[in-house]
């Protein structure tokens, strides 16, 4: 049983004294007799909330930046009208700052026997599960001196996922992928492609595919053509240590690379490759075995919802036995790691001829653009100190990343906004030559 403002401000005016009764304490309650009767009634009258039923629908997942609607549904089967204040809390970051106490809070009013939607508006700024906390209702009187306040646990589950913004870029590495198949223009031949089919002959073609029978059984020169391989294996292995926890601009960079990995997986399903997800630091922290085309994109959405970078030291011998594990056949292996001299030269270049003996690999690496702001600076003693770190750091990045390269690995190294369509030119780069 609650005061109500109103009822305060009666007993103001009045000069009644007024106390107030909470559970567990005993008291009086000193007023005059019309007040007391009017707050005893209004009391009586204001529904229960304890009976009210209650029902949570609407959306599951969302990406992150979208909006997310979810639907509670409460029943009044008491005799008497409900009105009522509702907060359905979320957690904090289901929200943009400043925007909760608006979108949480609701009023309404259920007629007895009849029930109502109310319409909550989450907008995270979070990836993962955000679960819904209680749900608070202030049940008032007609007269609203005297409220009743109960909470209700109502389960709810709300999935926001990688934003994928990348996306963007996939039309016009699609077209890129159907020259390289031969619909829109004519098809290239490369080492390790499959035979496609055969045509004439014209001005700068490769004479290393000119088909000298199928020219005898004709008048032109015939050339055969080839299409990249399709139903090739590849394994996206996040890096999920605490050098993915490293922020660049307002996201650590594993959200970068998750970014980047999507788009390579939404064009490696298109061109008819499986791919797999493996995310690791000292244990699996995510697992989607290759699937169909159509499924393999949402398994791997849902399953970097929830991915997030861990402050530990990765593990880059159980790294390359997990990928080993999941890639019992030749594969491309793209590895989402930090350049770092450190974890690179002490961890993964010990153990990396285990990978590249067997498979094409690939790592890719989110450079921060403030460490190219810093190089270009001038025009003041500290502005110049900073140039010469930042130089100094982008040597020894670039000094990791030869390293790399002559261990046979690709490397693929560019700001957030240009990992994924980097990558994706790295992999059609690959396709075309036939090094899947």
């Amino acid at each position: 049983m609650a005061l109500t403002g109103r009822a305060a401000l009666l007993a103001a005016l009045g000069s009644i004294p007024v106390g107030i009764l909470e559970p567990g304490w005993t008291g009086i309650l000193a007023v005059n007799g019309p007040l007391a009767l009017a707050c005893a009634c209004d009391f009586a009258l204001a529904a229960p909330v304890r009976r009210l039923v209650l029902a949570r629908s609407g959306d599951t997942s969302a990406r992150l930046g979208e909006t997310a609607e979810v639907t509670l549904t409460i029943t009044n089967p008491s005799r008497r009208p409900l009105r009522a204040q509702l907060r359905d809390a979320w957690p904090p970051s289901s929200w943009q700052p400043g925007t909760e106490i608006g979108a949480s809070r609701h009023r309404l009013t259920i007629p007895s026997g009849e029930r109502r939607r109310v319409t909550t508006r989450l907008r995270p700024t979070r990836r993962g599960d955000h679960q819904a906390d209680r749900v608070t209702i202030r049940s008032y009187g007609p007269l609203g001196l005297f409220s009743r306040q109960g909470a209700h646990k109502v389960p709810g589950t709300v999935r926001v996922l990688p934003p994928f913004t990348s996306r963007k870029h996939l039309p016009s590495k699609l077209a890129r992928l159907r020259e390289l198949d031969g619909r829109t223009s004519v098809l290239t031949r490369g080492e390790g492609t499959e035979f496609d089919s055969l045509r004439e002959y014209v001005p700068g073609d490769d004479t290393r595919s000119i088909d000298w029978r199928a020219t005898a059984r004709q008048s032109a020169v015939a050339v055969r053509t080839w299409r990249p391989e399709r139903d090739r294996h590849i394994l996206l292995v996040l890096d999920t240590g605490r050098t993915s926890a490293g922020r660049v601009g307002d996201a650590p960079r594993l959200d970068a690379s998750m970014d980047a990995a999507l788009l390579l997986a939404a064009l490696a399903s298109r061109a008819g490759d499986r791919v797999a997800l493996l995310g690791y630091d000292r244990r699996v922290r995510a697992l989607v075995h290759g699937g169909s085309a159509g499924d393999v994109l949402p398994a791997l959405v849902n399953a970097m919802a929830t991915l997030e970078p861990e402050l530990v030291e990765t593990d880059a011998r159980g790294l390359i036995a997990s990928a080993l594990r999941m890639a019992p056949r030749r594969s491309l292996i793209v590895v989402f790691t930090a350049l770092d001299a450190a974890p690179v030269e002490q961890g993964l270049l010990p153990v990396l001829p285990q990978l590249t003996q067997r498979h094409t690999v690939l790592v890719a690496s989110v450079a921060d653009p403030h460490i190219a702001r810093m190089a270009r600076a001038r025009g003041t003693t500290e502005a110049v100190y900073e140039a010469a770190a930042a130089a100094r750091a982008q040597s020894e990045r670039q000094h990791t990343a030869e390293q790399l390269r002559r261990h046979g690995v690709t490397v693929v190294d560019a700001t957030p906004e240009d990992l994924a369509p980097a990558l994706a030119d790295a992999y059609l780069a690959l396709k075309a030559a036939g090094r899947l």
